[in-house]
């Protein structure tokens, strides 16, 4: 009998809880949000989920049907993330369904698993493939013995620096900012206690054997200038931080500045006409609004800020697929090497950052080219409770057992009537994990941003129990919570 006649026999069962999916590249979170909720708000599955919020929706008062935004008026499965993931990255993205929201934010805290991969020779904006070259550097020296003996620092308790040029605020103010209002940069440029508690190089590519590219644009010299100065800033309080002095400039060190700065300040004003706008004499826009379109929404925004914008109104195809075989190096020869890395790490980690750390201690520049959260708390690529993403357009007779038994599994993680709802789904890579119990479901989630990141951003995860009831996770900031809990 198909599913959906099934689900119908049992009109009074309500289905929430918690799952994972597998995200694909170029993806929002968001946008994986409203992809299920475009399958599940149909579905026989959610029907009686939905028939029960129609009904505590005619129960209320006329002023709070008015309070409702516009936005949450329409009847759909509520539904939010416990951790955003970058476009850039796939893997496991944990979703909220109904009264499972309210355990999303448990997540934002726990130890999560990505695999990487580090192309050297080139320093971005972003940190990624998606960005602008900042700078390039030799990398004829680069083996896989020495960027074994590199990861060695990255091991442990480490002081992390968020990536300067993303999303960061210094003083409730993007850098890019202080860029255009040619002010300078904070001193104190914030750090992280992160813990690495697993770093492995699981691959490595010699030069020639593998298809990734830097990419072809280049930042306007200003913009060099701006981020070569921020740079500046961050290791000199790093080597401060380490050696335990002052992070107070001497009087020779602020000269310098001063005159970093009077430099950046000539050479923004001779750009300034070839420059984006990224540095112009234009007011700039508040930083905390974003500009309305003619359609009443906003123009979406991704963490960078500093490239193109996505088209407007779609959450898919935010950045571009990897180069293919045939794509023409920027590069003569045979190019850079690259490194396939796999971590396990706690919250606040930004892999981006430690791919760029990377290639700054090698002396020849990295980015990271590809991202995958292959783990976050129990769910993992491939586990019994993770959807593949693909699976949501084969019909609800292929998605609907699978995340019927997936919740259950959720709700009654010990019994065996879930496990055995869940021994024909495919096999977890982490099979340990199997009884773990799921975060505790009490506090109301808050909203995550992103950043997110998730990312938390960015992709990691442990073989460990659910997590416990705490703040966030990956390269989450208090800016990815106000988003992970997305709402009806």
């Amino acid at each position: 009998m198909r599913f959906s006649r099934i689900a119908k026999m049992v009109t009074d069962k309500i289905v929430d809880g918690v799952f994972a999916i597998n995200k694909p590249v170029g993806m929002s979170s968001a946008q994986v949000i409203r992809d299920c909720q475009h399958q599940f708000n149909p579905s026989a599955l959610f029907a009686s989920l939905l028939k029960q919020e129609q009904a505590l929706r005619d129960a209320e008062s006329r002023y709070q049907k008015h309070r409702r935004s516009r936005a949450k008026r329409a009847l759909q499965v509520k539904m939010g993330h416990g951790g955003t993931l970058d476009p850039l990255a796939t893997g496991v993205l944990i979703l909220g369904v109904g009264k499972g929201t309210k355990s999303l934010q448990n997540f934002l805290e726990c130890k999560k698993t990505y695999e990487t991969v580090v192309l050297f020779g080139a320093s971005t904006d972003t940190y990624d493939r998606t960005g602008r070259v900042i700078k390039k550097g030799n990398y004829d020296d680069v083996t896989r013995q020495a960027t074994e003996k590199a990861l060695e620092s990255f091991r442990g308790k480490i002081k992390q620096m968020p990536p300067l040029y993303s999303a960061l605020k210094m003083q409730g103010k993007p850098l890019y900012e202080y860029a255009r209002e040619g002010k300078p940069i904070p001193r104190e440029i914030e750090t992280r206690e992160v813990e690495v508690a697993e770093l492995d190089l699981v691959e490595w590519y010699e030069p020639g054997s593998h298809n990734h590219r830097w990419p072809t644009e280049e930042a306007e010299q200003a913009e060099k200038n701006l981020v070569d100065s921020v740079w500046r800033v961050a290791k000199r309080q790093a080597a401060a931080t380490e050696e335990g002095v002052s992070r107070r400039l001497t009087p020779e060190q602020q000269e310098e500045e001063d005159k970093a700065l009077a430099e950046y300040n000539s050479k923004k004003r001779e750009a300034e006409a070839r420059v984006d706008s990224l540095v112009s004499d234009e007011p700039p826009a508040p930083p905390a609004k974003r500009k309305k379109t003619n359609k009443g929404g906003a123009e979406p925004m991704m963490s960078g800020a500093l490239g193109q914008l996505p088209p407007k109104g779609k959450g898919s195809n935010l950045v571009p697929p990897p180069p293919s075989a045939d794509t023409p190096p920027p590069w003569e020869g045979k190019g850079p090497a690259a490194a396939r890395i796999r971590m396990t790490v706690t919250s606040g980690f930004y892999v981006r950052s430690l791919c760029h750390d990377l290639g700054e201690m090698l002396g020849c520049g990295a980015m990271m080219a590809e991202l995958s959260r292959t783990r976050q708390g129990q769910f993992a690529i491939g586990g019994e409770n993770c959807l593949e993403y693909n699976e949501l357009f084969q019909g609800e007779d292929v998605w609907g057992p699978k995340v019927d038994r997936m919740l259950d599994l959720w709700n009654n993680p010990n019994t065996e009537q879930a496990k055995a709802k869940v021994g024909d789904a495919a096999s977890s890579p982490a099979e340990a994990n199997e009884t773990s119990k799921p975060a505790a479901k009490g506090s109301d989630p808050q909203e995550d941003k992103l950043t997110s990141e998730s990312k938390p951003a960015g992709d990691a995860k442990t073989t460990e129990a659910a997590p416990k009831p705490e703040p966030a996770s990956d390269s989450v900031t208090a800016e990815e919570r106000q988003t992970a809990a997305a709402s009806a």
